[in-house]
């Protein structure tokens, strides 16, 4: 057998049979635990821990006389820290900045999100408990726990990653974990453009009306690139300007100095501890902020970020995950409605024309990529319905030859209200940038 003194196959022979190299891995891997001190290798610097266990499995790969290349070896080094000490399998996906999220459905099914485009993984656990091992580990770095008592973990990585993990009884086919990566360099403006994401013209606009401090609620469905778009808007709040951001998992990386980050705490075991956004939120308004940005709003915090709007936090911006425009609107009046103080529908509604100024909806069209679809003034409320008005939108007019959304950018037409203020602020905007091109 491989491993074993005697053992005489070669390094391709190696590289090419996947069940003997999992059990060199397994050999090699129990044989540095035994021999390697965790507390004191979890202190050590990472270039000095790779030299330490690579001196470690060079000399268990002599001891086994097992041949194998330079690079096999640091190939089967590099997958016995990350069993170790990260992700198992899934490390090396973490390192790919192309991938965008990685899809675990339990430990032979993984899939990869590039581009837009989910695809199969070759990366693969040994077995559920492989797989658990992994789970359990992430879970205890953030310090929780899963297990059956607690099956469910929605928690963020060190390098800013979100990770959900289900096991059984209540994941059937076994446990499954889904990770949101981020990208390390933020997005500019200019790149959305680059990526069809937007027009200059839409950009231009968006610009003025943050640094004129409208408040902006951004709406979309799981995917669509609202947290990106919340990033690249708070480029343009002044420098200043203070701003505290609220999120149940930090997400946002705001591209300014002056920011504070806060983040929900869940209940401990005992069931107690628990911090929500609207506790956050209303400690915030004690922190003097200049603008507050909730990631996304999801309960009865978002009747207190309407009134934060309403009242001297002008330009604040939070997300909600809507399919269109108008039922973002229906959204935040449901979810204003759970704060339980029995608003009459009529003075809610009221509330949210006078307070809300933009509305931008995007998407993940036929093929992946996303779209801004389109950008809305809310003008106020007739006859109980709050009324809104496209600005800018996107429309698609086919598919294309590579199997995406196709078409354009377009101004509605419409003079926006909006630019009354924001003459106030000493910003204008050329007449050219509402006006409909004809073909």
């Amino acid at each position: 057998m491989m491993g074993t003194v005697g053992g005489r196959r070669s390094g391709g022979d190696l590289a090419g049979d996947e069940a003997q190299r999992h059990e060199l891995k397994a050999r090699v891997r129990a044989r540095l635990m035994e021999s390697l001190d965790l507390v004191v290798a979890q202190r050590m610097a990472p270039e000095e821990l790779r030299e330490e266990c690579s001196r470690r499995v060079d000399a268990l790969l002599t001891a086994s006389r097992t041949p194998l290349t330079f690079a096999q070896k640091q190939e089967l080094l590099g997958e016995v820290l990350d069993d170790i000490f990260g992700l198992g399998p899934i490390e090396e996906l973490m390192r790919d900045d192309s991938v965008s999220d990685i899809l675990v459905n339990g430990p032979t099914q993984i899939f990869v999100e590039r581009a837009g485009r989910l695809e199969p993984s070759a990366a693969r656990f040994r077995d559920e408990a492989h797989l658990l091992q992994v789970i359990q580990r992430i879970a205890a770095s953030v310090g929780r726990r899963i297990d059956e008592s607690s099956p469910m973990l929605d928690a963020r990585l060190q390098d800013g990653s979100r990770i959900n993990a289900i096991i059984p009884p209540l994941a059937l086919q076994g446990p499954v974990m889904s990770v949101r990566r981020f990208a390390t360099v933020p997005i500019e403006a200019e790149r959305l453009v680059e990526l069809g994401t937007w027009n200059r013209e839409m950009a231009g606009f968006l610009e003025a009306a943050v640094r004129c401090r409208m408040n902006i609620l951004i709406s979309g469905g799981t995917g669509s690139g609202k947290t990106t778009l919340l990033n690249v808007l708070s480029k343009w709040i002044p420098e200043q300007e203070r701003v505290v951001t609220i999120e149940d998992a930090a997400e946002l990386r705001l591209q300014r100095e002056h920011v504070v980050s806060l983040e929900t705490r869940p209940p401990n075991i005992e069931g107690k501890g628990e911090v929500t956004q609207r506790d956050l939120l209303r400690n915030t308004l004690r922190m003097r902020p200049d603008r507050i940005i909730v990631g996304e709003v999801r309960g009865s915090e978002t009747l207190d970020m309407l009134q934060a709007m309403n009242t001297g936090h002008e330009g604040s911006m939070t997300t909600v995950h809507a399919n269109s425009a108008r039922d973002a609107l229906r959204r935040v009046e449901n979810m204003a409605s759970m704060a339980g103080l029995q608003f009459p529908i009529q003075v809610l509604r009221d509330q949210m024309a006078s307070t809300l100024d933009l509305l931008i909806h995007l998407a993940r069209l036929t093929g992946g990529r996303r779209k801004v679809l389109s950008v809305s003034e809310i003008v106020g409320i007739e006859h109980d319905v709050i009324l809104i008005q496209d600005i800018f939108r996107f429309e698609q007019t086919g598919i294309d030859a590579e199997g995406h959304a196709s078409g354009s950018f377009a101004p509605c037409g419409i003079r926006p209200r909006l630019l009354e203020r924001m003459r106030a602020e000493g910003v204008v905007l050329p007449a050219s940038t509402w006006s409909r091109k004809r073909p």
